[in-house]
C-alpha cells in the first residue's frame, strides 16, 4: 500500500532549504549484492517481508502463524504500538525467526493512535497537538529535528531489548527516515554502530530513476550518505500492489516477482487476520486480509519454486555478510561503496 508522503517530499526539502540537486549514482561494483553475499550470479534472491507486525492483534497473529508455517521468513514490528509487547514476548520464545523493528514516527489511523517511546520532552517535534505521533510524514519532516528522530530510534531499539527481543534488522514505517537526509543519517548511524542491518538500497542509475519517478527525494546529499553505509544493501525494493479481487492481487504479485532483477530484492506486504476490529482500524483491511493469504497460497508457493526464486531473510543476509567480510567467501571489501 503506497503512502502519499513521497509526493510531498521534494516540496518538504524546498521548505527546509535543502537544495534538490541532480543526483548521480556512485559507480557500483559490477556484482549485485546477491553475488557479493555468495549467491549465484543471475539469481533472483528475495526477502518476503511482513510489515506492521505489533501494530494490532490481527497483524501479530498473522505474522506468528505464517512464520511458524514457513509461508515467509521475515517481518518487522512497530515498537510504539499497542500490541508490540505481545509480539516481543513471542520473539523471545521463538528467537529463530527473523523479526526486526519497523521504526515508527507516524500514527496514521483516525482513532487507533500511539505516541513516541522516548520521553516526550526529548522528542517534542514528533508529537502532534493531541499527544500522538503525527498522522503523515510531511508533518513529521516539517516539525521534528534530526536529534529527536535519533533519540526515538534509540528509544525504540532500547525498549525492544528491554522486553528481551533481539531485532535482526531495522527498516522504516511509511519511509519517514528517507524524508530528509538528516533523518537518513541518524538511521544509518544507528545501524552501523549497532551492527544491525538496515533497509538500504544500492543506488545505481536504474534504482535512482525508479525511486525518483516514485517521488522520493534523492539528492546528492542522500546519495553520499548511502554510499558511506557499510552493511549489506538490497539491489531493489518493492511493495505488494492492490487488487480489486484476491485473484487479481495474486496475479499482479506473481507478475511483480517475474520482473524482479537479479540480485537481492525485498518485497513488503501488510498481512493481518480478518476481524471486525481490523475493519475499525483501517479501510485497507481487505488488502491486508488478502495479503495474509498470499504467501501461503499453493499457487504462489509453486510459482516461487518453479521460477527458481531463492528465498532468504535478514538473518541469513547478515550471516553471509559477516562470513564474507571475514574472508571466508566472496569479497566484501567494498561493502560500503
Amino acid at each position: 500500500m503506497k503512502t502519499c508522503w513521497m509526493f510531498f517530499a521534494t516540496a518538504i526539502l524546498s521548505v527546509l532549504g535543502v537544495q534538490v540537486e541532480g543526483a548521480r549514482a556512485v559507480e557500483p561494483e559490477s556484482k549485485t549484492w546477491g553475488e557479493r553475499l555468495g549467491w549465484p550470479a543471475g539469481k533472483r534472491v528475495v526477502i518476503f517481508h511482513a510489515d506492521d507486525v505489533g501494530m494490532c492483534y490481527e497483524a501479530s497473529q498473522a505474522a506468528q502463524q505464517a512464520l511458524t508455517r514457513g509461508d515467509y521468513r521475515s517481518a518487522a514490528a512497530m515498537v510504539p504500538c499497542p500490541w508490540f509487547n505481545e509480539m516481543a514476548a513471542w520473539c523471545v520464545d521463538h528467537p529463530e525467526y527473523d523479526v526486526g523493528l519497523h521504526l515508527t514516527f507516524t500514527s496514521e489511523w483516525k482513532y487507533y493512535r500511539w505516541a513516541p517511546v522516548a520521553p516526550h520532552d526529548k522528542v517534542k517535534g514528533l508529537i502532534d497537538p493531541f499527544g500522538y505521533m503525527f498522522a503523515d510524514v510531511r508533518s513529521v519532516a516539517l516539525s521534528a529535528q534530526p536529534g529527536e528522530v535519533a533519540t526515538e530510534i534509540r528509544a525504540q531499539l532500547a525498549r525492544a531489548r528491554k522486553f528481551g527481543m533481539q531485532p535482526s534488522h531495522i527498516d522504516t514505517h511509511m519511509g519517514t527516515v528517507y524524508a530528509r537526509p538528516d533523518y537518513t543519517q541518524a538511521y544509518l548511524r544507528v545501524a552501523m554502530e549497532e551492527q544491525i542491518p538496515a533497509m538500504v538500497i544500492e543506488m545505481t542509475p536504474r534504482t535512482i530513476e525508479k525511486f525518483k519517478n516514485q517521488g522520493y527525494p534523492i539528492t546528492a546529499a542522500s546519495l553520499k550518505l548511502l554510499a558511506g553505509y557499510t552493511l549489506p544493501k538490497l539491489d531493489d525494493f518493492h511493495s505488494v500492489g492492490e487488487g480489486k479481487t484476491y485473484e487479481q492481487k495474486r496475479e499482479k504479485f506473481l507478475e511483480q516477482i517475474r520482473l524482479f532483477p537479479a540480485g537481492l530484492n525485498e518485497i513488503i506486504f501488510h498481512p493481518s487476520i480478518e476481524t471486525e476490529g481490523l475493519k475499525k482500524i483501517t479501510h485497507s483491511w481487505q488488502q491486508r486480509a488478502w495479503e495474509n493469504r498470499l504467501l501461503g497460497d499453493p499457487v504462489v508457493q509453486r510459482y516461487i519454486r518453479d521460477n527458481d526464486i531463492i528465498v532468504t531473510d535478514w538473518k541469513e543476509v547478515m550471516a553471509r555478510f559477516k562470513k564474507h567480510a571475514a574472508g571466508e567467501g566472496p569479497a566484501a571489501s567494498k561493502a560500503g561503496q
